[in-house]
């Protein structure tokens, strides 16, 4: 009987072995990739200061954030807090360091991060992502908005989901400029929150929610045509170019969503990218190009990735302009999503290659020398201890291990031999 609650808090991924190594797995494919096309590994403290982390955090990202609280402190007196995404950190992070640093600087973090968000199925507080992210200084050519999205596609295309990826691109200048050409600044903040969740709500939600905040119907109308439009870059192009919008910030927003996709139609991505001008990302600092990933025939799981650019999330920090482009894997959800949907399979594999097996305490010291030499050898390798009989060690060797070694008297005086392999 347990003596005490011995369950994980609601909203921690806990994973038995066999789950584990799938995700450890799945983990160290996209840190392979990310290195593959040059990204350079960081780690920045799962602790940082409270105005740190709030200097631009936008949305409902305050509400959520964990203070850390010390010894008779109160929470309000709290100046601390876990970090809820690397984006920030990595803003502190290049103004601390950046006398060191080259650039264009191209950066990646795995790692976990914390948010106290409602826990529900496949949404977690404590959670991996892996970001990548290319930092310039003073500018930085939108080149590396396509760099970031054909890495993130590289990867996926590593997972062998057996399911196409899109990548649905868009570019925040366009909805803003789309506001202002219908004098709608007032309310920019909503309509981007509104648009952010229409798709998980029914669209007479998202008209409800448009009326709400002060929009006629005729507006609401050309919002909702607005929102719909998608398709492949020229298609697409082409529709916003006929809206007759004239001011800089839709142009500009234009001009640049359609050189990101040309770059990476030009990369071999044309299957797989989309303009979407649903995509607008919840985070304020998000300053140009936004995107999000999807499962092609599972859209129901919604985004698997996503990221945009930001051209000013240092300014709290600095006066010196560090422009960058990131993106973003949520691996602990995605993993809980693929598995759910049968997408990834548990690691099969067992992760011991050999189980070294005294028959008797009188072999463990030779069998902690054969241990060594077969780890030696650059094997994975464990002894199997204990006065348990020869038939349970082989048992419990046979779950865990490719291989045995079962040392007696005879293969101690000798040192010769057999290595036995499991079917």
């Amino acid at each position: 009987m347990k003596k005490i609650n011995t369950t994980a808090i609601s909203g921690m991924q806990e994973l038995m072995p066999e789950a584990q190594a799938t995700f450890d797995r799945l983990k160290d494919k996209i840190s392979e990739v990310y290195h593959q096309h040059g990204f350079l590994s960081i780690e920045t403290p799962m602790i940082e200061r409270s105005e740190i982390l709030l200097a631009k955090a936008g949305g409902d990202t305050e509400k959520q954030i964990y203070k850390v609280v010390k010894t008779a402190e109160t929470v309000d007196d709290a100046d601390q807090a876990l970090r809820f995404d690397h984006t920030v950190p990595l803003a502190r992070y290049i103004v601390e360091h950046e006398s060191a640093l080259s650039f264009p600087f191209k950066v990646t973090q795995i790692g976990r991060n914390y948010r106290g968000e409602r826990a529900q199925k496949g949404r977690f507080r404590e959670f991996y992502q892996c970001d990548v992210d290319v930092v310039g200084r003073g500018s930085l050519p939108l080149y590396y908005d396509a760099d970031v999205i054909a890495t993130l596609l590289d990867v996926f295309s590593e997972f062998k989901l057996g399911t196409p990826v899109l990548a649905r691109i868009s570019n925040r200048k366009i909805l803003s400029g789309f506001i202002a050409e219908y004098n709608l600044e007032a309310k920019a903040s909503e309509i981007f929150n509104i648009i952010d969740h229409a798709e998980k709500v029914p669209e007479e939600k998202t008209k409800s929610a448009f009326s709400e905040i002060g929009l006629g119907s005729e507006r609401v109308e050309t919002m909702m045509s607005f929102i719909e439009i998608h398709g492949g870059r020229k298609e697409v192009v082409a529709e916003l170019k006929n809206l007759s919008i004239s001011n800089d910030t839709f142009i500009s927003g234009v001009n640049e969503l359609d050189e990101v996709m040309k770059l990476l139609e030009i990369d071999g991505y044309t299957e797989s990218i989309s303009a979407d001008m649903k995509i607008v990302r919840g985070l304020d600092y998000y300053t140009g190009t936004v995107f999000e990933f999807n499962l092609s025939e599972y859209s129901h799981i919604g985004s698997v990735c996503g990221g945009g650019r930001y051209d000013n999330l240092t300014g709290y920090f600095t006066d010196q302009k560090f422009p960058g482009i990131g993106g973003s894997i949520g691996l602990t959800r995605l993993f809980y999503v693929l598995a759910e949907n049968n997408l990834v399979k548990s690691q099969e594999e067992k992760s011991v290659d050999v189980a070294v097996i005294p028959i008797t305490n009188d072999e463990l010291e030779y069998s902690m020398k054969v241990a060594k030499e077969w780890r030696g050898k650059g094997n994975k390798v464990t002894v199997v201890a204990g006065d348990k009989r020869l038939g349970d060690k082989l048992t419990y060797a046979a779950k865990i291990a490719k291989n045995a070694i079962v040392l007696g008297e005879n293969e101690a005086k000798t040192g010769n031999y057999e290595v036995k392999k499991f079917n």
